[in-house]
């Protein structure tokens, strides 16, 4: 049985096989557009609403960074976003809408407001990361055990990759925040 994951035109007989040489340039980037491609077929079903159709993606990765590095000022949500400000704004105008934050004074510049998860915020954060990591569980029950040992040895070098940031130099990841 062929899954998503597979790749249309590999021979995945010798990939679980270790070198201790570093990849190559074209190596790696075969690498990358695979990693690619899966985490894309992964993407929709972990991104899934579950019950709370008003929780887009962008309200939820907003939401999970104000988790991870709140409060913050909507200017910084914006450049942790990456997306314009004008469009974090309307963004937090929602989430305020739906009771999913708080606004306060920021105690550095009473006249700029910070942004925080409040407790519902919170918790419907926490049940969406639930319901996703209990979805894709029960993908990884559908693995071989084989696959199953792979997808567990890969874990510390995925947790770097997506600790590290772009312009990061290799060596020890940063510490990052809340997961």
């Amino acid at each position: 049985m062929t899954s998503p994951f597979d790749s249309d035109n590999s021979d995945n007989s010798d990939s679980y096989a270790v070198d201790s040489d570093p990849f190559d340039s074209e190596q790696s980037a075969e690498m990358a557009e695979r990693l690619r491609a899966a985490i894309q077929q992964l993407l929709p079903e972990l991104r899934a609403q579950g019950m709370q159709s008003q929780l887009t993606p962008s309200r939820l990765a907003a939401l999970a960074a104000l988790s991870a590095h709140g409060p913050l000022r909507i200017s910084d949500l914006a450049t942790r976003m990456g997306i314009a400000l004008s469009t974090v704004s309307r963004m937090v105008d929602l989430l305020d809408g739906f009771g999913w934050i708080e606004r306060e004074a920021d105690p550095k510049d009473q006249r700029a407001t910070l942004i925080a998860l409040n407790d519902t915020g919170q918790a419907l954060l926490d049940s969406t990361r639930r319901q996703a990591a209990t979805r894709l569980a029960e993908r990884i029950d559908q693995l071989t055990a084989e696959h199953q040992h792979a997808l567990h040895d890969a874990l510390p070098a995925l947790e770097a990759l997506s600790a590290r940031r772009p312009a990061e130099p290799p060596g020890e990841p940063p510490e990052t925040g809340r997961r």
